[in-house]
């Protein structure tokens, strides 16, 4: 079954890391990418570059910005292969950003 594991962080936090922590992190990130397991995966650009579409009737209406005005922000993705749920919890722990503070949902894809 395919997952999506979705990286909230907290704005900057990328940031705050040591030249040492981020590039930790990147091996850790290549390493998790290299796995069999995963599918794909992508780095968000910040918040503040979203637009946020919504259709009232047949009218587009757009607002700068993300969705929702929250602590954290959805920072990237990985779409992962896994035999359960467990298995894809011990892949989402594997998140570095996790380490820092971030969270990731776990979330199974729909199968049509």
């Amino acid at each position: 079954m395919q997952y999506a594991l979705l990286i909230y962080t907290k704005p900057g936090y990328h940031e705050a890391l040591s030249d040492a922590e981020r590039e930790e992190a990147y091996a850790e990130y290549f390493a998790l990418a290299d796995d069999a397991r995963y599918v794909a995966g992508a780095q968000l650009q910040p918040a503040e570059t979203a637009t946020t579409v919504r259709m009232v009737g047949d009218r587009m209406l757009t607002t700068d910005g993300p969705f929702a005005d929250t602590k954290e922000v959805l920072g990237g993705l990985c779409l992962i292969e896994a035999a359960d749920l467990q298995e894809a919890l011990d892949l989402a722990a594997r998140i570095p950003a996790a380490r820092f503070g971030a969270t990731v949902e776990v979330r199974p894809l729909v199968r049509r």
